[in-house]
């Protein structure tokens, strides 16, 4: 796996900009709230063929052609070098009856998988959570370590999907049901 160079042509050089002071973490983890997010449960297997899996909100499309979307990984992650170092990973949306894997695979020290339905995607690839919302199927295609992340780039090589239920949102730190929502007419 490769890191994307980053450069913006057309991005002004930091001396000729105002200077402004950035958010404290806690205002921008404040800011950030506000920002409604699926809750995804992101997962991989490594060499040895151990599980790992991790509750991401950080999860976007990147391009259509190809097909990529792009992951949040933070530096301190025990699923961080396992991600890095894999070929494929899966990012898992987890449906509203889902609350329970979101809050599992966002706790340190326990077995994160047990309880939780997953299997191989394909017969050997990395796990997919059986009845979420959605799930992409992506190989590794290449990461940018940025800030106290990493940005996980992967081409989606495989979609699955359960329409009946909704998928489970993070707002305002609180778990949102979309089917709860109410519809807005301008």
């Amino acid at each position: 796996m490769s890191t994307w160079p980053h450069t913006d042509p057309g991005r002004r050089p930091r001396s000729a900009r105002p200077a402004e002071q950035p958010l404290s973490p806690e205002d921008f983890r404040e800011a950030m709230s506000h920002l409604a997010g699926a809750l995804t449960v992101v997962t991989t297997q490594d060499a040895l063929g151990n599980r790992w899996g991790f509750t991401a909100t950080s999860a976007l499309s990147v391009s259509q052609t190809p097909p990529l979307l792009l992951v949040g990984v933070g530096n301190t992650s025990s699923c961080l070098v396992a991600l890095l170092g894999s070929e494929a990973f899966t990012v898992n949306v987890l449906g509203e009856h889902q609350r329970e894997a979101a809050e599992s695979f966002a706790r340190k020290g326990v077995d994160r998988f047990e309880g939780h339905d997953f299997v191989p995607w394909p017969a050997d690839g990395p796990p997919r959570l059986v009845d979420a919302h959605a799930a992409y199927r992506c190989r590794t295609a290449g990461s940018i370590p940025v800030g106290d992340h990493h940005l996980l780039i992967g081409e989606v090589t495989g979609f699955a999907a359960q329409p009946d239920a909704g998928p489970l949102l993070w707002h305002r730190r609180d778990f949102v049901a979309l089917s709860r929502k109410e519809t807005v007419h301008a």
